[in-house]
């Protein structure tokens, strides 16, 4: 048979694995830049850089700049070897890899600036999306087009995962990316309110899952056996493994919204999938631990398979507590603390950092021809990265727990005992000081892996694996392209549709109808896929075996398994959404709420706070009511948020005046000793774009927000009036000097066109059905929200040292509940006495 040799394009790995190394160290030291603000807020040394806007810099340089390199470089190195093939294009890859780096740097770039749709780990606007997008479709032909050049039939269980990832990354960046742009930097999201936190946790939970999970198990699958020098332990688990967990892991998504206004269906699905994730995600970890028998001599003195042993191990650890952490009393303690955070860093720096750490220790060195500069190097970054994360992570278990707890406490009368939030914050800042040097030993054994790969590159030169192989007849390869495809009209084929058919039927019925049908079908696709698919016949190839030598099929029944969660749990809610806008209680925004909407997302300020009070008595009692679909349904992005370092805000509309809130943004710890939210001086100052209101207005009605065109066309004169109004009334209230509306100078304390006017009247909004203006308007009052009573004046005295003034500040300070009591007039309906002193403490208190 005629061969040809080929060499690999092993200098695209080697560019992706120092851009991973390097961006790496770049996100971990901005995550010890943010952990060091929640400790120390005068960390918050500047507009730009306050926890706010880096927080989400941090998240996407390690998700997609650090693991996202790092997986494209394992994909491309391991791909091309098991395929026996080239990269298909060398002009692609620098493509991908040069268009990857630039979307890096726009990220960087435009976050710290304030472009932000202030979803998480979606974060970026249009533009970057699209650039996102694209790239992806580069890697994507890349990928398929050299499998289609490959010179080994089979696909290797590494490549499943591959193809699941390239698949499902696809599906979930375009559509929770849906937006409609205002301008070059600013867009609002196709969906609101429910829809929009249902979308967005499919794909933030599914990023986890196919960013952070799937291609590293398949480069777990490829490099670990490589190192060990052992084969997988098990073909038929890695079969269990693969489409038991491409298929459930997509449906977890709502487990994040559990006892949220998200309808119950959706939650008990999430939560119901989530536990049945236990199973492949362990079948997972078996697989690749047990692929280390017989090779556990060598962890005593190869780094690499400490890391990788570790890394696994965390894998087990991370994919327990996911499941855990979904049962719905579980998730009433943990939600919305640092749990979650330990959670999330167990698997970032346990799973996708020893695991980065192991491959590039094992890469290198065939990279550039020669042994590693310092095992010894290497031994002591395990340790040092371990021991980090077992502090970082113990430390913030401790913390959320402790979180958990203290909100929930009550004391003898029945009432909160820890009244104050600020009392729950204080309690865990030396966890928080922990946490840092956890996460500064674990960055440190990073830059020590830099200088090692750096030395070992620098004392060899670039090497390209070369490979002799057969040359396939064209004709030939056709054929077995026309074949694989029959394979699509197989009965295992038809089992799976019955169960997908059953899944879709459930939803025309009701409640329990309807949910028994789709845990019918999706046990049905489910079986069918691991029964049928492993069921062989004596003497002949099981269908799966025949599947994995067909790569269009293949990825063909990959992408229905990724798909059918996302369609079951997205589309009634879309279909749902017209009647809702329909009947809903609530009215849009006024332009200026409007506009200090976008400022509350532009700072970040969902990165601290939620708007979402849940069905328990402890929180109707902190903070009012439970919050209901109808609360959020005109919010494009929606803001539920993920993590409390301050109060909820759900209902903070009305419950301070103006001037308290002026003077909180100002100086936080003015009016709330202990508090750790950066100041915000610079929004007095920095001004709104009135021209471009209408636009907004504009925009949102094309979304569905019912606007007038009249309220459209008079929307820069209404938000400019009302701009005025609440300036104009904090100049009556303490005396300060205010700039008039477009007026050139900045000498003054406050703009009346200010990004802090703005805020302030969205602050005074949120949990309100109706705009506190028009109410105002008709009590004829000037200048504070209406709902501003005797206590908040006196708590909002100009002078710190007035005894009224005192005690508003002690009512943030542990122990003096009792002296917000008279706020609590402003906002009915609380549970009783305890918690209504707590509810007017808090508002916006951290």
């Amino acid at each position: 048979m005629e061969t040809t040799r080929i060499q690999y394009n092993d200098g695209i790995v080697r560019k992706f694995m120092m851009a991973s190394v390097a961006f790496g160290i770049v996100g971990m030291l901005a995550g010890a830049i943010i952990a060091l603000q929640l400790a120390w807020p005068n960390a918050n040394i500047a507009p730009y850089l306050t926890f706010g806007r880096l927080r989400p810099v941090h998240t996407n340089a390690v998700i997609f700049a650090f693991v996202g390199n790092m997986a494209f470089a394992g994909i491309y190195y391991s791909t091309q070897r098991l395929v026996k093939a080239r990269l298909a294009s060398d002009l692609l890859s620098n493509i991908h890899f040069w268009g990857w780096q630039l979307i890096i740097v726009a990220a960087a770039i435009s976050l710290p600036l304030g472009y932000t749709q202030s979803k998480e780990y979606a974060e970026l606007e249009w533009p970057i999306d699209i650039a996102i997008a694209v790239i992806w479709v580069v890697f994507a032909v890349n990928f398929f087009w050299t499998l289609k050049n490959r010179r080994e039939k089979h696909l290797y269980v590494a490549i499943w995962f591959y193809i699941a990832t390239i698949l499902a990354v696809a599906m979930l960046h375009i559509v929770n990316a849906l937006a409609l742009p205002v301008s070059l930097g600013k867009s609002y999201s196709v969906f609101a309110g429910v829809q929009d936190a249902l979308v967005q946790w499919w794909y933030g939970h599914n990023a986890v899952a196919f960013v952070l999970t799937t291609p590293i198990l398949g480069i777990m699958y490829y490099y670990v056996p490589k190192a060990a020098e052992r084969p997988v332990f098990s073909y038929r688990l890695s079969i269990i493994h693969f489409w038991s967990l491409v298929f459930i892991y997509i449906w977890a998504g709502p487990h994040h919204l559990l006892y949220t206004a998200l309808p119950d269906w959706a939650q008990t699905l999430g939560m119901i999938f989530s536990l049945m994730l236990w199973a492949p995600s362990w079948g997972g970890m078996i697989n690749g631990l047990l692929t280390l028998r017989g090779a556990w001599d060598k962890l005593r003195s190869d780094p690499v398979l400490k890391f990788f042993a570790v890394g696994i191990t965390f894998y087990g650890m991370a994919t327990f507590e996911g499941p855990l952490l979904s049962i719905k009393s579980v998730s009433g303690l943990a939600h919305y603390t640092d749990w979650i955070v330990a959670h999330v860093h167990g698997g970032a720096l346990g799973w996708n950092g020893m695991m980065a750490a192991g491959m590039f220790y094992w890469l290198i060195p065939r990279l550039y021809g020669v042994p590693l500069k310092s095992r010894a190097m290497a031994n002591f970054h395990f340790w040092i990265g371990t021991l980090g994360i077992l502090l970082y992570v113990g430390a913030l278990w401790t913390a959320g727990i402790t979180q958990g707890l203290m909100w929930r406490a009550e004391n003898e009368d029945g009432g909160l005992l820890y009244a104050s939030f600020v009392e729950t914050l204080v309690a865990i800042l030396p966890m928080y000081w922990m946490r840092l040097i956890g996460g500064s030993l674990y960055l440190f054994g990073f830059v020590l892996l830099a200088w090692n790969l750096i030395a070992t590159a620098r004392s060899g030169k670039p090497t390209d694996g070369e490979i002799e192989v057969p040359v396939l007849p064209e004709a030939e390869t056709t054929e077995k392209d026309r074949a694989g495809m029959r394979l699509l009209l197989a009965p295992q084929v038809w089992t799976a549709l019955i169960g997908i058919g059953l899944i879709a039927t459930g939803f025309f019925f009701e409640a329990i109808q309807s949910l028994i049908l789709i845990i019918a079908g999706s046990l049905l696709l489910l079986v069918g896929f691991l029964i049928l698919l492993i069921a062989r016949e004596e003497g002949k190839p099981t269908f799966h075996a025949k599947l994995e030598g067909k790569a269009a099929p293949f990825t063909i029944l990959t992408f229905i398994a990724v798909l059918i969660g996302g369609v079951v749990q997205i589309l009634p809610t879309v279909i749902a959404s017209p009647e809702a806008v329909a009947s809903a209680t609530n009215t849009p925004y006024t332009p200026l709420e409007l506009e200090g909407r976008d400022v509350y997302v532009k700072e970040g300020c969902y990165t601290c706070h939620s708007q979402m009070i849940r069905p328990f008595v402890w929180e109707t009692a902190r903070y009012g009511a439970v919050s209901t679909p109808d609360d959020s349904i005109f919010d494009r992005p929606f803001q539920w948020g993920s993590r409390r370092i301050g109060p909820d805000l759900q209902r903070v509309g009305g419950r301070y005046n103006d001037v308290w809130h002026y003077q909180h943004m100002l100086d936080p710890r003015e009016i709330t000793p202990g508090s750790t939210m950066p100041s915000y001086p610079h929004l007095a100052k920095h001004r709104v774009n009135f021209d471009r209101t209408e636009s907004k207005l504009r925009t949102m009605r094309t979304l569905g927000v019912p606007y007038t065109p009249e309220e459209i066309a008079s929307a820069q004169e209404s938000a400019m009036r009302d701009a005025k109004r609440i300036a104009r009334g904090l100049e009556e209230s303490i005396g300060i000097r205010i700039c008039e509306m477009g007026s050139p100078s900045d000498d003054c304390d406050l703009r009346e066109d200010s990004e802090l006017v703005a805020l302030i009247a969205y602050l005074q909004r949120i949990g309100k059905h109706r705009s506190p203006w028009l109410e105002e308007a008709s009590a004829g009052e000037t200048g504070a929200a209406p709902a501003a009573v005797e206590g908040e004046d006196a708590e909002t005295s100009a002078d710190a040292a007035d005894a009224a003034e005192a005690g508003a500040e002690g009512d943030e300070a542990p122990g003096a509940a009792e002296a917000a009591e008279s706020n609590e007039a402003a906002e009915p309906a609380k549970a009783d006495d305890a918690g209504e002193s707590e509810g007017a403490q808090e508002g916006e208190e951290n």
